[in-house]
């Protein structure tokens, strides 16, 4: 069958094993001095141990692979112990994988296996794809009719789209946002784009980051930015888009001051930071 499953990057990959605590499913292990995918049948496809890897070695691919197999999977965690089993039935609750978390359980309770509390602790403890789980979110006020005037300053946006050299990027104040970003902060305009030119990618689902991370290095090369804020939702996979800023930076050998902005699944700012290179 056809299916996604992570594929990682030989040369990118370090080994440096931040990857492996990651997958609770332990469908990875260090080989050689090198992060492989040991088995198909392991490897759910949602991803939890991309965030987590600092240099950007891990994405995900559509292939032919043998099916997952949570029991298999369930059966290979139980020998970690109690911290491991709460960390993979979490995973799965964060994804609404809710069919392998009922086969999960399922087998906990035919093996006398005691299920522990899975729940994330805290309201943005959420590993997953803002997009991966159906969900509501309330609003105590119905929205104004009265437009908002938009922020936006520049076509193209997208980064596929961008010629590095366009002029008004010069000097100028730059946000480079994961695309959900602007959907979930209702405050995006004000907040975040005013004064800012922009920049939008998916550092999950875009393919081509090699190609984002040439035209980055050469955008900051010749436009000699006055800042770069980047903008991601709260979840791992989206600081990927962090690290492909902070490596062109430091490819383009340019200095220039570096924030970051997370924007929690709420649609909720939930923290502003320098970063140091």
């Amino acid at each position: 069958m056809k299916r996604t499953i992570i594929t990682i990057d030989e040369d990118l990959c370090t080994g440096c094993g931040e990857c492996i605590p990651n997958c609770p499913e332990g469908a990875l292990q260090i080989i050689d001095g090198k992060a492989r995918l040991i088995s198909d049948l392991f490897c759910d496809g949602l991803g939890a141990c991309i965030g987590h890897c600092p240099v950007g070695a891990i994405s995900f691919e559509e292939r032919e692979a043998e099916p997952y197999d949570e029991r298999a999977v369930i059966a290979n965690i139980v020998k970690q112990g109690p911290e491991v089993i709460r960390a993979h039935l979490t995973h799965l609750a964060e994804h609404g994988e809710e069919e392998y978390l009922s086969e999960a359980i399922a087998y906990l309770h035919e093996h006398h296996i005691p299920v522990p509390e899975y729940r994330p602790a805290v309201p943005h403890a959420f590993a997953g794809c803002p997009s991966s789980v159906a969900r509501t979110i309330e609003r105590a006020e119905e929205p104004s009719q009265i437009s908002t005037p938009s922020a936006l300053s520049q076509w193209p946006i997208q980064l596929h789209l961008v010629h590095p050299e366009a002029p008004f990027f010069r000097g100028a104040h730059l946000l480079v946002a994961a695309d959900c970003t602007a959907f979930a902060l209702g405050g995006f305009h004000p907040q975040l784009l005013a004064g800012r030119k922009l920049l939008i990618a998916c550092p999950k689902l875009d393919e081509g980051q090699d190609v984002y991370l040439e035209k980055l290095s050469h955008l900051f090369t010749h436009a000699r930015p006055a800042s770069i804020t980047v903008a991601i939702m709260e979840v791992p996979c989206c600081r990927g888009l962090l690290y492909l800023v902070e490596e062109a930076l430091k490819r383009s050998g340019t200095e220039v001051p570096l924030s970051l902005t997370v924007v929690s699944i709420d649609g909720e700012l939930i923290s502003r930071e320098q970063i140091t290179l």
